[in-house]
């Protein structure tokens, strides 16, 4: 099962073993049994990765091997739990007319917090109103531009930190009327269902696997991203409860875990089938 891929992963700077990393992917393809993606957009990047790979085996034409991955390959979303989310108190009537921007992504560069917290500052100077809550995982090395936000943007912050608990996380993400993504680097886009579940408007890049998981509504040119939070800002409108549910309840764990036990259970024969797939 393949949550990502190396093949499209956008390095900060050339690495001497960088194929080592691809023909891992390729070689663990070749040898399984089955073989799944989290995304349509995971495995056409995978399998069109795989071809240019190839092409380094100038003494003989392996090219087929990219088609027969893809053929035989298949997606199965991830089954997430919304439990948690679900089972946060919604937030009261807000007192505050100011749209509450969410971010709740890895601090790395992948994500792309430069591109987001630019248009921010910029945003921020022209007294645009928005309040803001950073959330995400940060590691020993964080992009600078996090030390810089929380400073030039400290008026606007009603939190900006990890979430200790899962539950805390839910609460924070219920403030939210807004979700941001401005990634480079997405197979399928956990926080931001993990958002929509909250009840936050989304919008994200149209690119990567967000094309195939979000309607085009929700979806903003990378070149126009700046123009379209700042429209977004000013004319916002909350997310319906039933817009909430439609959106992320298809990628719910009670929706994808049968799909799982037919993909696993396909590699089974006779008797133990038949016990695996609870007949």
């Amino acid at each position: 099962y393949f949550h990502e891929n190396q093949f499209v992963y956008p390095e900060q700077q050339v690495q001497s073993g960088l194929f080592q990393f691809t023909a891992l992917n390729f070689n663990t393809a070749l040898c399984a049994d089955r073989v799944a993606f989290n995304s349509e957009f995971n495995r056409r990047t995978f399998c069109s990765g795989v071809k240019k790979y190839l092409q380094k085996a100038s003494d003989m034409d392996v090219s087929c091997l990219a088609d027969k991955i893809f053929e035989e390959s298949k997606v199965l979303y991830p089954g997430m739990d919304f439990s948690a989310i679900d089972g946060a108190p919604d937030r009261a009537k807000k007192k505050s007319k100011s749209p509450v921007l969410i971010w709740n992504h890895r601090w790395e560069h992948d994500k792309d917090p430069e591109s987001f917290f630019k248009a921010l500052f910029a945003l921020s100077e022209e007294n645009i109103d928005f309040k803001l809550i950073v959330l995400g995982e940060n590691f020993q090395r964080k992009p600078e531009v996090f030390s810089m936000a929380e400073k030039k943007l400290a008026r606007h912050i009603l939190h900006f930190g990890y979430a200790e608990s899962r539950q805390e996380y839910a609460i924070l993400l219920k403030k939210g009327d807004i979700l941001v993504s401005t990634a480079i680097h997405e197979f399928f886009g956990m926080s931001v269902l993990e958002g929509i579940r909250a009840g936050c408007r989304p919008l994200v890049p149209n690119k990567l696997a967000y094309r195939e998981l979000f309607p085009k509504e929700f979806r903003y040119e990378p070149a126009q991203f700046k123009k379209s939070l700042k429209k977004l800002l000013k004319n916002w409108k909350p997310l319906q409860k039933e817009q909430s549910l439609q959106m992320t309840e298809k990628f719910a764990w009670a929706a994808n875990g049968p799909l799982y036990r037919d993909w696993l259970c396909g590699m089974i024969d006779g008797e133990d089938r038949q016990r695996c797939s609870g007949a």
